[in-house]
Parts: structure tokens; C-alpha cells; sequence
């Protein structure tokens, strides 16, 4: 084989790798850059609205769920983890229900104008000091299919990827 040959297989190759997300470099591996903080979720605060127990529960442990995914944080801990008191870099996530308005699968199931769920919740996220580091208003609904507790995950889902998608400061690392 010519070595022209060869550096057009390896260039192939290098092609080919690169498309698939691979390094075309052997050994070579993107640069994560690893998180700085962890969060603790406090327990959900209904605030003024008169919110199911169920949804508050639920709210919570959706919470926890989409946190951990977004793989933005060290660790994610719940209300009272004692090893949140140990750990460096803990930013406390408070959520409080703003609007919930109750809806009803089986409206949903007959038209597409009535029967939606909706939560609205001010989520606010601050350092152990009470410095506030992201304050936003986010909404979790469903509107078509799905059961009502459907929108507690939605809403966890768009607070973890608004927390996600935010500039943290930088830890003490």
C-alpha cells in the first residue's frame, strides 16, 4: 500500500470518526469541564395556593430527578441530607407555588381547548449565606394527553433546564 493510500484511509477514517462524535484522534476526549457545585432542593412551599399534598410530593422527588440528570451539579441532596452540611459548594434550590390551576384528564380527552393543568412556581436558588445567585418564575402544565400529575414533571424539567442553562458562579474550587 502507497502512503498515499494510507493517509487517505486514515483521513477516511478521521472523517468518519468525526461524524459518529468520536475523536478522530486516538486518546483524544473533549474537555467537560467538571461541575463546581451541588444543590440541596428544600421541601416545596405551596405559598398561598391550596396545593393537593400529592403535588407537592410529587413537585419534590421530580425535582430531585431532572437535577440529577442535567449532570450540572456534584451531587444533588434532599431537605436535611446531612451530608449537604459537609459539603463545599452547596447551593439551595427553594421553590414556592405561585398558580395551580386543577385540570381534568377527561376534558383533555374530549377537546383540546379545555381540562389543562397549570402550575406556575418562583424558583430561587442561593448559596448557604442567602446570596442569590437565579431567581425566575417557571411554568409546568399539560395540556393534551397525560395525567395531571404530568405537569409536576414538566415543571421540574423546566426548572432544572433553566437552572442548566444559567451562569453559575464559580465555586470555591
Amino acid at each position: 500500500m502507497s502512503t498515499r493510500t494510507k493517509l487517505s484511509s486514515l483521513m477516511l477514517i478521521g472523517a468518519v470518526l468525526a461524524t459518529q462524535g468520536a475523536s478522530p484522534l486516538i486518546g483524544a476526549t473533549k474537555s467537560v469541564p467538571a461541575p463546581q457545585w451541588s444543590v440541596q432542593v428544600a421541601e416545596v412551599d405551596p405559598g398561598d395556593v391550596n396545593l393537593e399534598p400529592a403535588f407537592r410530593i410529587a413537585i419534590y422527588e421530580n425535582l430531585l430527578e431532572e437535577l440529577t440528570k442535567t449532570k450540572h451539579f456534584k451531587e444533588v441532596f434532599r431537605s436535611g441530607d446531612r451530608k449537604a452540611g459537609g459539603a463545599a459548594d452547596v447551593l439551595i434550590l427553594k421553590v414556592t407555588v405561585k398558580s395551580y390551576t386543577p385540570g381534568s384528564e377527561t376534558k383533555r380527552a374530549v377537546t383540546t381547548v379545555a381540562g389543562a393543568t397549570k402550575l406556575k412556581v418562583l424558583s430561587q436558588l442561593t448559596t448557604r449565606d442567602g446570596k442569590d445567585v437565579l431567581e425566575r418564575t417557571v411554568d409546568g402544565n399539560v395540556r393534551f394527553i397525560g395525567s395531571n400529575l404530568r405537569a409536576t414533571h414538566n415543571l421540574a424539567h423546566n426548572v432544572a433546564k433553566g437552572i442548566k442553562d444559567a451562569q453559575l458562579p464559580a465555586g470555591s474550587d
